[in-house]
């Protein structure tokens, strides 16, 4: 059975970050801070269902790279995590309200290693697709057998072709007319490449469209995000790292494409020859290194196909870092500040890390611009930061209670279609470099914010 719970939590100790010695019910207390803070709390509202449980003892199933925990046509929502014992696990539901169905697919991952993540993908035939367990390895690929199935078939290779040996960060995006994009990066920290597939559902094949979209050269990285628009264009932004150390980061920089990623241009429509290299790359907003900027973040566009870029940095002077919002406005691109937080932290070293906010998911529809976070300021709740003009940010809380080490995805087919937003949510642990932490595990849920 689907355990549903009604979330109506405000959270007055989180208030700008400093704790209460009042009464929450005193409107003089939420009025006073209201009008003092440039982002302020607001109630919350959102509708939680739980799934299942859910493996715990890292972020496997929370890392903000997997870009797809969910995915969804016009009937029907699917999703994917692994399970207590680390096995694969699919659900589906009927959507608006219907209760979950799960299924072990037997499948096992090495779950105490946070990038091995899962995504799906749906394709325009219902065919659902499944990416998992991957951290530089051998591409781990497997379909449903029918459409509305949860049984994955055999394990099977795409194209076979250079790259698939050796797959970190798979991501599936549902294209227009039924088709998918997969990307992957071949390589390592420091030294790998974006490489793209396309699967055409009418043919059931996938093609390799690109061997390297960005190229390090042996030198460096790109830790990309992709948005898929409503006009179909394809977003692509991205960080350049130096080497496997995170502080290494530097940089965001941009391309788009208008035709399912086969040829790319910068946002004034220079095409850009492929693979684009840090000489040749559009760079958004420049950011040296040390400023605690973070890799693997968000994007998506405005009802004009302008690219929003959501991230945190720390600028120079400051001890702390903030989120970010950078936007291509009328005039070029420009950057606006979320949060007002006060606690400082520094990020340094390789692999998974276990950092006091998340990484940010950002959503836009109208003159709204939307922020998904989570920090330990507030609780280390689900958090949700509102702006209808890019600087006056609101913020309520989702959840009330903490979520970890938890960092947001969304069902991006259902956001794009029908501007509703379900959220994954699990409580996860991280140890500090891929290191895992006892806990028992815990529920899975889709919260459904208002």
């Amino acid at each position: 059975m689907v355990d549903t719970k009604d979330l109506k939590s405000f959270d007055p100790e989180g208030l700008c970050g400093f704790e209460s010695r009042f009464p929450y019910k005193s409107m003089i207390f939420i009025i006073l801070f209201a009008f003092l803070c440039p982002v302020f709390t607001a109630a919350a509202q959102g509708h939680l269902v739980e799934v299942g449980p859910g493996y715990s003892s890292t972020s496997v199933n929370t890392a903000v790279f997997r870009r797809s925990s969910l995915a969804s046509n016009d009937s029907l929502q699917y999703i994917a995590y692994y399970g207590p014992d680390g096995f694969l696990t699919l659900g589906l539901r009927r959507l608006p309200e219907g209760e979950w169905t799960l299924h072990n697919t037997g499948y096992r991952a090495r779950v105490e290693d946070a990038h091995n993540v899962a995504s799906i993908g749906l394709d325009g035939r219902g065919i659902l697709h499944v990416a998992f367990d991957h951290h530089g390895d051998t591409l781990r690929y497997a379909r449903t057998i029918m459409p509305g199935s949860l049984e994955l078939g055999p394990l099977e290779t795409m194209t076979g072709l250079q790259g698939e040996s050796d797959v970190t960060y798979p991501e599936f995006h549902s294209l227009p007319r039924g088709d998918l994009l997969f990307a992957f990066r071949s390589g390592v920290s420091g030294a790998g490449n974006l490489v793209l597939n396309r699967y055409h559902a009418g043919e059931e094949r996938w093609e390799r469209l690109h061997d390297i979209v960005i190229d390090g050269e042996g030198q460096r990285n790109a830790y990309w995000q992709i948005h898929l628009d409503h006009a179909g264009t394809l977003h692509l932004s991205w960080v350049w790292r130096e080497s496997w150390l995170v502080e290494t980061n530097h940089d965001l920089c941009y391309a788009r494409s208008r035709d399912g990623g086969l040829t790319w241009e910068d946002s004034s429509g220079r095409p850009l020859a492929l693979p684009i290299t840090a000489g040749s790359a559009e760079y958004a907003w420049r950011i040296p290194q040390g400023s605690e900027l973070i890799n693997q973040t968000d994007m998506t566009a405005d009802p004009a196909g302008r690219p929003i870029i959501a991230t945190y940095w720390r600028e120079e002077g400051d001890s702390v870092p903030q989120y970010r919002i950078v936007r291509l406005g009328s005039g070029g691109w420009e950057a606006s500040q979320v949060s007002r937080r006060h606690t400082p932290f520094s990020l340094s070293g390789g692999g998974t890390k276990m950092i006091p906010i998340s990484r940010p998911r950002v959503a836009a529809d109208g003159d709204e611009t939307y922020v998904i976070f989570r920090d330990s300021e507030r609780g280390s709740r689900v958090s949700l930061a509102r702006s209808s003009d890019g600087k006056n940010w609101s913020v309520a809380d989702l959840s009330d209670f903490s979520v970890g080490a938890w960092e947001p995805s969304i069902d991006e087919d259902l956001w794009r279609r029908e501007r509703k937003l379900h959220i994954f949510v699990q409580p996860t642990a991280q140890g500090d470099g891929e290191r895992t932490v006892a806990t028992e595990p815990k529920p899975v849920y889709v919260l459904e914010a208002d």
